[in-house]
């Protein structure tokens, strides 16, 4: 009988040893940042813009992301707000949003962003998330 509990005992050590290691090994693992894309957007011309946010998402669509910000209702505390919004997008890593940015398929619409906006546009580094 003891020795079954040795066994049994013994048993329960080795799972969660390893399971402790398991914990480990992924806790050693870097983790890659988010990526974001941020944009100012001043509009003046509106009908052509429309145009280009019909057009965003197919774009978007083969890449993991989400819209972290999509607003254009600011509360200015320092400096001038951009008159059309401010857009923020998340991926799962700086090189993934400059995937999107570069991709033809974004390469094929920007022009039409940049004929009816005024855009400060950027890719940022997120914290990674533990």
């Amino acid at each position: 009988m003891k020795s079954k509990w040795a066994v049994l005992c013994a048993g329960l050590a080795g799972i969660a040893i390893g399971a402790g290691g398991g914990f480990a090994i992924r806790a050693q693992q870097p983790v890659t940042p988010p990526g974001y894309v941020i944009a100012e957007v001043d509009i003046h011309d509106l009908p052509t813009f429309q145009k280009y946010g019909d057009k965003v998402p197919e774009t978007l669509a083969p890449v993991n992301h989400h819209y972290v910000i999509r607003s254009n209702k600011i509360q200015t505390l320092e400096g001038d707000p951009p008159k059309g919004g401010i857009v923020v997008i998340a991926f799962d890593s700086v090189a993934k949003a400059r995937e999107w940015y570069d991709s033809p398929a974004y390469a094929a619409i920007r022009p039409i962003r940049q004929s009816s906006t005024s855009t400060r546009l950027y890719i940022v580094e997120g914290l990674p998330t533990p």
